[in-house]
């Protein structure tokens, strides 16, 4: 029996298809790392680079939180940047900044560094994928990838930004060139997806962290073809499509059009309200404020019961989740609180 079919059956797939579950799945973006002592102990000395290339790391890095909080799908260990590195792009996670580019993207000639993906590129990636999926049996894999403008925003600027002034620049300034880089973006992306879907990863989802920065005027006309790109790629493989911004509150309804199966929310709009801006059919995933987690239990679980009730009016799947990823000072006990909390209170519901 293949990965996907051992988990088709799974509350999170159930979920992600608006099916019947028997209770609201639970899993935490950024579960695997660094609230863990137990990552860090594991990674201590290893650069975040390396440790997103070595097969041992990653299994047991993405394995850890799973059999911690006792989540509903493991996500799968590594960075947005990893297929960028893995093409050759220069370029490193540096601790308490983020991933910096040496040689940022700033003209048509620097277009020719970004080639094509093959999948004997991230071979690390197949390896841990199988070994992941084997350990997993019936609980569900997610892969992920960066969107095409967040890539591009981080390839452009030379690392995080604030304001993106470099990104916007371009975009406004050199517009051809801007939506020719994240067309080759989509094809990255998308080539990272089909080689952990091909490998066993039950489910995907495609991270736009900085998409917010956009007006929806600007997102459709400068973001939102790439992300339909990469979302069409992997549409024949049958798996769920997750797609996620910060911010996003704005571009909810064309971040829903661009394709993905499931629309993640941050923690600004309330569910039922996203459910109204994404439209019919879709899940959703969230949204949980992370900082809630660092209250007392009983005004996690008020705060918890907010986030259910509003998915409850929303009657669509629901994927419960933070409205971002885990904060790095997080108590582990209160996300093993919180999952143990959901089951709970929605099963049987």
């Amino acid at each position: 029996m293949s990965a996907h079919q051992q988990t088709a059956a799974s509350p999170f797939i159930r979920a992600c298809r608006n099916e019947p579950v028997p209770h609201t799945p639970v899993w935490f973006m950024r579960q695997a790392g660094r609230s863990l002592p137990e990552y860090l102990k594991l990674r201590e000395g290893i650069p975040m680079l390396e440790s997103c290339t070595r097969p041992d790391l990653i299994t047991e890095i993405t394995l850890q939180p799973v059999r911690r909080h006792g989540v509903d799908a493991a996500v799968y260990f590594s960075d947005i940047v990893v297929p960028l590195k893995a093409i050759g792009i220069d370029l490193d996670i540096k601790p308490g900044v983020g991933p910096v580019v040496a040689d940022p993207i700033r003209t048509r000639q620097d277009l020719a560094r970004l080639r094509d993906l093959d999948p004997s590129d991230v071979g690390y990636v197949t390896e841990a994928v199988g070994l992941l999926t084997a350990e997993l049996g019936a609980t569900p894999l997610i892969g992920f990838t960066g969107a095409p403008f967040t890539l591009a925003s981080y390839l452009v600027e030379g690392g995080p930004s604030r304001n993106h002034e470099r990104t916007k620049a371009l975009m406004y300034g050199d517009p051809e060139l801007w939506l020719d880089l994240l067309d080759r973006l989509a094809d990255i992306a998308a080539g990272f997806l089909k080689v952990q879907i091909e490998a066993g990863a039950s489910a995907v989802q495609v991270f736009d962290s900085w998409v917010g920065a956009l007006s929806p005027a600007d997102y459709r006309r400068y973001a939102m073809p790439a992300s339909a790109k990469v979302f069409d790629a992997v549409a024949g493989y049958g798996v769920p499509r997750i797609h996620f911004g910060v911010g996003t509150g704005e571009l909810l309804g064309l971040m829903g059009e661009a394709g993905a199966d499931v629309m993640g929310v941050d923690w600004r709009v309330p569910l039922d309200e996203a459910a109204r801006r994404v439209g019919p059919g879709k899940a959703l995933q969230g949204n949980l404020d992370p900082a809630v987690l660092f209250a007392p239990t009983s005004a996690v679980e008020a705060k918890t019961r907010e986030v259910l009730d509003a998915a409850a009016a929303a009657g669509t799947g629901h994927i419960f989740n933070l409205g971002h990823g885990v904060l790095p000072t997080t108590d582990p006990d209160a996300l093993t609180r919180l999952v143990d909390f959901v089951h709970r209170t929605t099963e049987a519901a």
